[in-house]
């Protein structure tokens, strides 16, 4: 596999408390971007995180 093969289709997203939705990461596996999802923000915060798939396919090989 080289680089121009690599496929990152899990989405880390953050919305802040205004709505705004942001991109904050793309991982190759659901795991590790739900690790870096649920690393982020601290109890009591506005914003939100959790990880979205960008490939159906890539999300039914999981």
């Amino acid at each position: 596999m080289n680089e121009s093969t690599v496929t990152l289709p899990w989405l880390v997203v953050r919305r802040d408390d205004n709505g705004n939705r942001y991109g904050v990461g793309r991982y190759a596996t659901r795991a590790e971007a739900q690790k870096i999802a649920d690393s982020l923000g601290s109890p009591g915060d506005e914003q939100l995180y959790w990880v979205e798939c960008l490939d159906k396919d890539a999300a039914d090989r999981r």
